[in-house]
Formats: C-alpha cells, structure tokens, sequence
C-alpha cells in the first residue's frame, strides 16, 4: 500500500513535470474538458487543468500549513516553558490566555482580521498564528512541570544549573517528541483552517490554486462538472488524514504503547 501511494505520487508530479502544465493558464476555447493524455483530470471554468491546480495546490496549501505549524509551535513552546518555570501570576495570565484563545474559531479570528487589514496570505497566517500557538503552550506548560519534577533536573538545580540551562539542556530535549507528534495532529486542523478561510475568500486568493479557492471556484459548477469540487476536497481529506496517522503513529511508538 505505501509503495502503491508513493508510486501514484511520483507519477502524479512526473505528470506535471513532463506535460506543459500551467496552474494559471486559460483557455476558454477547452473548458470543462473530460480527462484525457493532455489533461489528466480535464479542465475547469476557464479551462485550466485541474490536475496541475491540485498539486500545486498542495505546494501552497501543505506549506502554508507546515509554516504556521512551525511558528505556532516555536510560540507555543515559549510560552509554555516560560510559564511552567515562572509560576505565579505569569503562569496564570498564560493559562487563562490559552484557555481563551483554544475556545475561539480560527475563522472567527480570520473575519475580524479581514476587517482590519485586505485578505491576502498575510492576514490568513495571522490569523491562524492568533489561535493557534495555545494548544502548544498547553502542552510544553504540562510537560516542563513533569521534567522540573524529574530527579535529573533537581539534581541539575543542586549543581547550580540555572533556569535558562535546565529548559535548553534537558526539558526542550525530552518535550521534543510529543511536540512534534501533536503538530502532526494538529496539522489537520490547521489546514482545515486554512482552506477554509481561502474558501471564504479571506485567505489566499484567485487565481492561485489553493486547495481552499479551488473549492470555492468549483461549488458554482457543483452540477455541471462535480469533480472541481471533489478534488480539492478529496486532497484536503487525504492530506489531513495522512499526517494525522502519522502523528497517532509517532505518539504510539515514542510513548512505547
């Protein structure tokens, strides 16, 4: 099954590769095409093959995602170590934040930063980077106040290792593995997020082929030419459903259940 997955997507992009392809490229005279050699997945409304869209698409999409995932992590992280060494009133004002923010939707936060600033890729990662950082903060809170418990950092204490030394040297190291198995999971999330928020024309925009504006061309020819539609959210549910596997599988292996 893995090789049959990899052999269908090195084909797909070889396709792309090898055929000339353009994501943006119009051709009124060819649209709705049915697939054939030319267009593999045929065209869409203005006669742009829809098969060059769906993996650049996935260049735009997966990597949108990847980023924020890196930002919200890096943040969350910070955020989350500082108040489990910290304590006190710094740690309640992170928590209570992150209670706050875990609460709202990311689209909501994406409809009042559209009020504020155009729609655009900008707007679409800050306001997935407004919510997005707390899950982690969450979890690198939980897990620096079970390694400063460990007996290895009150021994590190003993020895005069300082608070800065303690969270590089040995709390980072040890959180390193949940973090990036729950990024893994959050992954779907975000993505989800950001499609969306393309979808209601607040995130990235036409023409570029994001799998979200794709989704949001295609639901006006929902009849006429159905696959504009199941495509993109074909990819999308492939995609989030991959990498969440693949963070139930690291959290299973690194966790030794």
């Amino acid at each position: 099954m893995k090789r049959l997955s990899a052999g269908l997507l090195v084909a797909a992009v070889a396709i792309v590769w090898l055929l000339p392809l353009d994501p943006v490229a119009t051709d009124l005279t060819d649209r709705f095409a049915a697939p054939s050699l030319v267009h593999p997945l045929g065209t869409d409304h203005l006669g742009r093959d829809v098969l060059a869209r769906l993996i650049d698409g996935a260049w735009i999409s997966v990597g949108l995602t990847a980023v924020a995932l890196v930002v919200c992590a890096l943040l969350g992280t910070a955020a989350g170590v500082l108040s489990g060494y910290a304590g006190g009133v710094a740690a309640g004002l992170v928590q209570r934040a992150v209670d706050v923010l875990v609460a709202i939707p990311t689209i909501v936060v994406g409809l009042v930063v559209a009020a504020v600033r155009e729609p655009g890729t900008g707007t679409l990662l800050l306001a997935v980077l407004v919510t997005g950082w707390s899950p982690f903060a969450r979890l690198a809170h939980h897990l620096t106040l079970r390694e400063r418990a460990r007996e290895y950092v009150e021994g590190a204490v003993a020895i005069g290792a300082g608070p800065v030394r303690i969270a590089v040297r040995h709390v980072l190291p040890n959180a390193l593995r949940p973090l990036i198995a729950h990024a893994c999971l959050r992954f779907a999330n975000v993505l989800l997020s950001i499609a969306g928020l393309s979808f209601l024309g607040l995130g990235v925009q036409p023409p570029t082929p994001e799998w979200g504006v794709m989704l949001a061309e295609g639901r006006q020819f929902m009849f006429l030419a159905p696959q504009l539609v199941l495509l993109p959210a074909t990819a999308i549910v492939l995609a989030a459903t991959c990498v969440t596997v693949l963070g139930r599988r690291l959290e299973r292996h690194w966790s030794g259940t």
